[in-house]
């Protein structure tokens, strides 16, 4: 006798993302941070040659070259946060790729000063293409493997931290629009890869309508209100991208005024650096936030990361200061471990809302940071301070991650059910 089983057959597991997708979007981050290494050897001394040799002046605008960048990602991360949960992740990556090429072609065939302006409003724009990759992320990874995805991407700034800066240098001393064209064409490359690649990560089931008024910076941070988690973390980690400026504002500055390095030495200290975090975001944030769990992987790291700091400010020698690359680095599982909290209090239709929330929190630190850092270190070195520190900036950002780890204490994975859970 035939026996018929009543129960329904299990659905197909669901497919894997390809591995050339995930790997589209790996070299899509890499490329952003690489491009923008890229031009920092060769951007001051392309506008100094478009003022006709002016240093002072070349100074005064290549801070307000930077402070509009910053202000651009501010703007436009929401933006295009929303409108990959409208309309998907993959049209707004493969914009943000052909975007971000045809702006490096207009800066290298720039002949004046306003055009090449023009072109880095552009760039600002056009970069943010880091938020539409994590939500990307969030789409094709289970929640308990998210912190290791994020660590990925933490991985491919890494990458494009090394090569970048390093590349620029070589390529600029043969002109310094020539890394403007390699940018460019590599933007463009990695877009046409992603073409025949990428498939789409948001079904449309799961997509919401677009609407301006939630893409504003302000309305985008209001996803972070509706939990209190979401609220704790969101200023842990404006703290430790606050403290985090401390590096590109006055690493440089401090580390020529007290250890007498030169260019090489600074440039081979950021290598090591870049290694460091490739090593740590690559291969250990998945192993370490898996053994210990997310929570106290946070916590750990942001032990780190004020260690590191404590020591950058206080070694009275470059080889000390040496000893804090590594304790810097472990302290990067933090974004990877609170960005793998936060996805899970979203639903997967708010996944862009969320990240493009979080940019806009880096964003504020970006443009708070520069000047804090800046203002701090000049102060502290100045001729008429009765104590001398010139490690005061790190020492700062040490304080900042102190505050942050109370921050941290407050968030119990016990919070709030999952947004899974709630439905």
């Amino acid at each position: 006798m035939t026996v018929i089983d009543p129960t329904p057959p299990a659905p197909p597991p669901a497919r894997a993302p390809r591995r050339a997708a995930i790997a589209f979007v790996f070299v899509t981050v890499m490329l952003d941070m690489l491009a923008l290494g890229l031009v920092v050897p060769v951007l001051p001394p392309l506008i100094k040659s478009l003022l006709g040799g002016d240093t002072a002046r070349a100074a005064e605008v290549l801070g307000v070259f930077g402070t509009a960048w910053a202000l651009m990602q501010f703007l436009s991360m929401p933006v295009l946060g929303r409108l990959s949960d409208a309309h998907g992740r993959r049209p707004i990556v493969l914009l943000s790729n052909f975007g971000l090429g045809l702006d490096y072609l207009l800066m290298a065939l720039a002949p004046s000063l306003e055009l090449l302006f023009v072109g880095r409003i552009l760039s600002g724009i056009t970069a943010a293409s880091v938020t539409t990759a994590s939500a990307y992320i969030a789409d094709v990874t289970p929640p308990e493997r998210r912190a290791a995805g994020f660590g990925l991407l933490s991985a491919a700034f890494g990458v494009g931290f090394v090569i970048g800066p390093a590349l620029g240098g070589l390529l600029g001393t043969y002109g310094p629009r020539l890394p403007f064209w390699v940018a460019a064409g590599l933007s463009l490359a990695n877009g046409l890869w992603g073409l025949l690649v990428l498939p789409e990560s948001l079904p449309p089931d799961k997509r919401r309508p677009f609407d301006w008024r939630q893409a504003t910076p302000a309305r985008a941070l209001g996803i972070l209100k509706t939990s209190p988690r979401l609220v704790r973390l969101a200023a842990l980690l404006f703290l430790v991208n606050l403290a985090h400026v401390v590096l590109p504002s006055t690493a440089v500055l401090y580390t020529g005024y007290r250890y007498e390095w030169g260019q090489l030495d600074v440039g081979l200290m950021l290598a090591g650096v870049g290694v460091s975090s490739i090593i740590v975001q690559g291969g250990l944030v998945g192993r370490i936030v898996a053994r210990f769990g997310e929570r106290r992987a946070l916590l750990g790291g942001l032990v780190c990361g004020a260690s590191a700091f404590a020591i950058y400010g206080a070694a009275p020698s470059g080889a000390l200061f040496l000893a804090g690359v590594p304790l810097m680095a472990l302290g990067g599982v933090v974004g990877a471990a609170a960005n793998a909290i936060m996805s899970r209090s979203v639903a997967p239709t708010e996944q862009g809302a969320l990240q493009g929330a979080l940019s806009s929190v880096q964003g504020i630190a970006g443009m708070i940071g520069p000047a804090l850092f800046s203002f701090t270190f000049a102060q502290a070195i100045g001729p008429l301070q009765a104590a001398h520190l010139p490690g005061a900036p790190f020492l700062l950002a040490t304080l900042l991650l102190i505050l942050a780890l109370f921050v941290a204490a407050q968030v119990r994975a016990s919070d709030e059910p999952s947004a899974a859970t709630r439905g």
